[in-house]
């Protein structure tokens, strides 16, 4: 070479591929070991911080259109983050015992919409009346949906499943639980652009570049950078309504914008508890019972995906799919108290938040049940997918096919239904019946559950005892897994305490 020598030749190591881990590396506190109670408390107050975002828009959207007022829809609110902080805690002690937290689902407001618009309600003019009469036929609705992730759960049905879920078919699933949440993400910070912007730019220069930057000991930016963005974030808003910058602006742009126009502060009693049947005893309808227990099956899928997303960020071996299935009748038992509190909606594992265990990188099992305490305390005063990908032989053309294809699927068949929806005022598939229809537009309105879907059938159907698919689809890493028997890991992190097992078994 003119002008010089010969480049250096690379190291071996540097030839080689990074390895599979089986567990996620640099977690600062795994499934099993809590971090000092003053960290915990800090920590788990930024997960209730983070369910409430969901907690607070559901019930924005739906209580109007039921008819209720401000105080209608702070109850609700209420009644939500108390049922939450119940079904995590039941979640973390006999459920998976993962860290997940257990919240209000975006899958159940379609059903939940359908019955507002149900045509025995039409009658009734006085406002409130016609809440108190929606509200319990949701309750009813949901009280019945719940029956299906029970017997689903508790039975073993559903780790007969996913006992045949390898890694290329996790991924997909996993991949669009999170992703197919962007419809939320970036058009509802343009609602308020000058507050959703900072909110980002904020949250991403405390979490990534200024523990690099200054170099400290101690992860204190990154670990607290929710409470940090939205405490100068909240300040910035209150400036601004304060010093009158939206008092011109249309009534949209102030509802999106001021820190005084939700009406929760104002609508909340100063100590309230909810109690079973509240808003009177659910009525019960089968077209709507079906609809629901369409949306209950849906987020069955998608909780099994973010599930298994939880287990890799708290750095805890794949969940056997025993536990899986008790988990998801855990689930259901939550979705059983949305009905008999009256919640208005469903409950699944939160996306929110599973992001939230990588952004900190604290994976304990007790941060979430403190932070399942401030739930029920303040009641009453959406890229892990990817990483499965290592398991997987990416040079494979049937890996590729699958993983493409099914993404590809996942995200288009959702948005066909969606924008034909939202054109024509009802979904494709409109028939006669109001509750077939209800029950096929929620199921192929769900991203994860269509990837999912797809994914699982190629990956079980396509060449598949073929010798080199077997090791291409990663199913031997998770064979090991499939029981408690002969590891000791997953013992640690799955089993159920205080000797319950006997009482709940590895179904």
């Amino acid at each position: 070479m003119a002008g010089g020598g010969a480049a250096p030749a690379p190291k071996q190591d540097e030839l080689q591929p990074h390895p599979v881990r089986e567990q996620l590396p640099n977690v600062s506190y795994c499934i099993t070991s809590p971090p000092p109670w003053p960290e915990a408390v800090l920590l788990g107050f930024q997960h209730f911080l983070v369910m409430l975002g969901t907690t607070v828009i559901i019930p924005t959207a739906l209580v109007p259109q039921m008819g209720g007022g401000n105080d209608d829809k702070a109850r609700v609110v209420q009644t939500i983050l108390f049922v939450s902080g119940i079904n995590t805690l039941f979640q973390t002690f006999f459920g998976t015992r993962l860290p997940a937290v257990i919240g209000g689902s975006y899958t159940f407001v379609v059903p939940t919409i359908s019955i507002i618009l149900a045509g025995r309600y039409s009658d009734i003019v006085d406002p409130h009346e016609k809440f108190l009469h929606i509200m319990r036929g949701t309750q009813g609705a949901l009280i019945v949906a719940s029956t299906l992730q029970i017997i689903v759960g508790f039975s073993g049905l559903w780790r007969n499943v996913t006992r045949f879920l390898s890694p290329l078919a996790a991924v997909p699933l996993v991949a669009l639980s999170g992703f197919g949440l962007y419809e939320f993400g970036f058009p509802g910070v343009a609602k308020c652009i000058e507050i959703g912007l900072p909110q980002i730019i904020l949250l991403v220069l405390f979490s990534q570049y200024l523990p690099h930057a200054l170099h400290s000991d101690k992860p204190v930016f990154d670990r607290f950078s929710v409470i940090f963005s939205i405490t100068i974030v909240w300040f910035y808003a209150y400036l601004l309504t304060v010093g009158g910058a939206y008092r011109h602006s249309p009534p949209k742009t102030q509802l999106h914008c001021r820190t005084d126009r939700s009406g929760l502060v104002g609508g909340a009693p100063w100590i309230r508890v909810p109690y079973p049947f509240q808003w009177g005893a659910p009525t019960f309808d089968a077209g709507e019972a079906f609809a629901m227990m369409a949306a209950s099956f849906v987020a069955l899928v998608e909780s099994t995906g973010t599930f298994i997303a939880v287990t890799r960020y708290a750095s805890a071996t794949p969940c056997p799919p025993s536990v899986l299935s008790r988990g998801i009748g855990w689930q259901g038992i939550g979705i059983l108290l949305d009905g008999i509190f009256g919640t208005a909606n469903g409950s699944s594992v939160s996306v929110e938040n599973t992001g939230l265990l990588a952004l900190t990188r604290v994976g304990s099992r007790r941060v979430v049940q403190i932070s399942a305490g401030f739930m029920i305390f303040f009641s009453i005063l959406g890229s892990v997918g990817l990483s499965f990908l290592q398991f997987c032989n990416l040079n494979s053309f049937r890996t590729l096919f699958i993983l493409g294809f099914s993404i590809f699927m996942g995200l288009s068949v959702p948005q066909y239904f969606n924008e034909y929806t939202s054109v024509a005022g009802f979904g494709p598939v409109h028939v006669g019946a109001r509750w077939f229809n209800d029950i096929a537009n929620v199921i192929f309105s769900s991203k994860p559950f269509v990837a999912g879907l797809v994914a699982f059938f190629l990956d079980n159907t396509l060449h598949r005892h073929d010798a080199t698919a077997k090791r291409d689809r990663g199913y031997h890493w998770w064979k090991r897994f499939r029981s408690f028997k002969g590891d000791v890991r997953s013992e640690e992190f799955y089993e159920l305490p205080f000797n319950l097992n006997k009482f709940f078994p590895s179904v």
